[in-house]
C-alpha cells in the first residue's frame, strides 16, 4: 500500500512496525525490532508516524540520511531552536511524560543542562570545558590505572563461580568503576551511582521501576527526572569540594570551569556533564561488552581467532559497537523546511535518528545481520555523528580494548545457559542478562 506525502508515493507503515519502535515495550523482542527496522529502510526510509500516545515523529532509518541529519545542527536542533516554544526532548517520550517534564522544567523539556540539549554555540562552549581531557593523547597516561581496575576484575572473575549472570556480576562494575576512578568518586559510593544509573535509563522497564514511582503513562519521565534530582543531592557535594578543594580529576576540570565573564558555570551545568559520565559513561560500554560475550558464545572459533592474534581486538570492539548501538535514538526537532528523499520536513517536525537501524543499514554492511569481527570497511556510526558525536568514545573503547586483552587469554569456552533478556527501553540499552557458563585456561 502506498500514501502520497508532499507529491512522493511511499509506502504507508503499518501500525505494528512503527509501534514496535516507538514503544520501550518493542524493543524486548530484537528479532521482531530489527525485522521492523529492515521493513522501513527497504519500504519507506523516510516516514512519518502517528503511534497512539505519542507526538507525530520522522523515523529516519538509513545510514546516509542519519549522517545528513546530524551533520547540519543549525537545521536540525537538538534543543528546538529559539523559536519553538518548549524546545525539543532529545530522548523520545509519550506525550504524558512529555507533559510531566515541561511541570517540572518551567515549561520546556530541558532538564538537565547537558550536552545532548544544547546546540551550537552553547554547545560548542561547554563541550570546550572538557573537551581536551577526552582526547586520546591525554586519556594514554591513565591506561595503566584502567589496565589495573581490569586485572582486578578478571582475577575475581577467574577466582569466582563459573556459572554467573555475566550482565549483572560482571559488565556493569568494570567500566563504573573506572569513570568513577577517573572522575574522583570514592569507590564506596559506585553501589549508589550503579542504582541511580539503572533508574535513570530504566524508566520504561517494569523490572527496573523505582519504589517511589507508581505505574502511570508518566512513570518513565518521573523515574527519570528523580533519578536526575538524586544525582543533583550528591553531585552538589562534589562540586562545593572540588571548588574548595581542587584535584587532579575531572571533577575538578568541570567544577571550577567559568565562563567568559570570570564566573563560575552555575552549579547545574557541572550536574549535566557529571550525570552524562555517571550513566551513559559506563552504562554503554557495558552493554557493548555483553554483546561481545554473547557473540563470542556463538562462534567460538572467532574467540580462538582473537586470542591468537590480538591485534583483531579493536575490529571486535568496532564490530560489537555496530551490532549493539547501544544508543538507540536521539531526537532533533526541524528549525527549517528541509528536503530529504523528495519530501518536506515542515520546520516544527520532529524526527527520530535511529543509529540501531543505521547500523544494520544494507547500502553500507554486507551482510549486516552477520556479527563479522574482520568487517572491512566498517564505518559504525555508534557514537554518533557530527558535533553531538560522543565526547567520551575514545575513553570507551580503550576501556573494552583492555578488559579484553585482559579477559580473553583466560577464556577457553563460554556458553549461555538460560534466556537472555533486554532492557525494555527505545533510548539506551542492551543485554541486561547473560546467563553463561564460563571455562577457564
Amino acid at each position: 500500500m502506498t500514501v502520497t506525502h508532499d507529491g512522493v508515493r511511499t509506502a504507508q507503515v503499518p501500525d505494528h512496525i512503527a509501534a514496535q519502535i516507538i514503544n520501550p515495550e518493542g524493543h524486548r523482542d530484537e528479532v521482531k525490532l530489527y525485522e521492523a527496522y529492515r521493513w522501513l529502510r527497504e519500504n519507506a526510509p523516510l516516514a512519518q508516524v502517528s503511534v497512539d500516545g505519542w507526538d507525530p515523529i520522522w523515523l529516519i532509518t538509513k545510514y546516509a540520511d542519519v549522517m545528513e541529519v546530524e551533520k547540519q545542527p543549525d537545521v536540525f536542533s537538538a534543543g528546538g531552536g529559539p523559536h519553538n516554544k518548549g524546545g525539543n526532548n532529545p530522548i523520545l517520550n509519550n506525550k504524558a511524560g512529555d507533559e510531566f517534564t515541561k511541570t517540572l522544567a518551567g515549561g520546556t523539556y530541558r532538564v538537565l543542562d547537558a550536552l545532548p540539549y544544547m546546540d551550537p554555540g552553547e554547545h560548542t562552549e561547554v563541550k570546550a570545558v572538557a573537551q581536551d581531557w577526552f582526547k586520546l593523547g591525554n586519556l594514554r597516561k591513565w591506561e595503566d590505572q584502567i589496565r589495573a581496575i581490569a586485572r582486578e576484575q578478571v582475577a575475581r572473575l577467574v577466582a569466582g563461580p563459573t556459572e554467573i549472570d555475566f550482565a549483572t556480576v560482571f559488565t556493569p562494575y568494570y567500566p563504573l568503576h573506572v569513570m568513577m576512578a577517573l572522575f574522583g568518586v570514592p569507590e564506596e559510593d559506585e553501589a549508589m551511582m550503579l542504582a541511580l544509573s539503572r533508574d535513570f535509563f530504566g524508566g520504561s522497564d517494569p523490572d527496573e521501576q523505582r519504589d517511589d514511582v507508581e505505574l502511570s503513562p508518566e512513570a518513565a519521565a518521573e523515574q527519570f527526572t528523580k533519578a536526575i534530582g538524586d544525582f543533583y543531592a550528591y553531585f552538589d557535594r562534589l562540586v562545593e569540594d572540588r571548588r574548595a578543594n581542587p584535584r587532579d580529576d575531572l571533577a575538578t576540570i568541570i567544577s571550577v570551569a567559568r565562563q567568559a565573564d570570570g564566573e563560575y558555570y552555575p552549579k547545574t551545568f557541572a550536574f549535566g556533564w557529571f550525570v552524562a559520565i555517571a550513566t551513559a559513561g559506563h552504562d554503554t560500554t557495558a552493554s557493548t561488552l555483553n554483546t561481545t560475550i554473547n557473540e563470542l558464545s556463538k562462534q567460538p572459533e572467532t574467540l580462538a581467532e582473537v586470542q591468537e592474534n590480538p591485534k583483531l581486538i579493536g575490529a571486535l570492539i568496532n564490530e560489537s559497537l555496530r551490532y549493539a548501538s547501544p544508543v538507540k535514538h536521539f531526537t532533533r526537532r526541524a528549525v527549517a523546511d528541509y528536503q530529504l528523499r523528495g519530501q518536506t520536513i515542515h520546520a516544527g517536525d520532529r524526527l527520530m535518528v535511529l543509529f540501531q537501524s543505521a547500523n544494520r543499514d544494507e547500502d553500507v554492511f554486507d551482510r549486516p545481520n552477520d556479527f563479522i569481527v574482520n568487517r572491512k570497511p566498517n564505518r559504525q556510526i555508534a557514537y554518533g555523528y557530527g558535533p553531538h558525536q560522543c565526547i567520551g568514545q575514545f575513553l570507551a573503547s580503550m576501556e573494552m580494548r583492555v578488559m579484553l586483552e585482559e579477559l580473553l587469554p583466560h577464556l577457553e569456552k563460554i556458553e549461555v545457559t538460560g534466556d537472555i533478556k533486554v532492557l525494555q527501553t527505545n533510548f539506551v540499552g542492551g543485554i541486561k542478562n547473560l546467563p553463561v557458563r564460563l571455562t577457564f585456561r
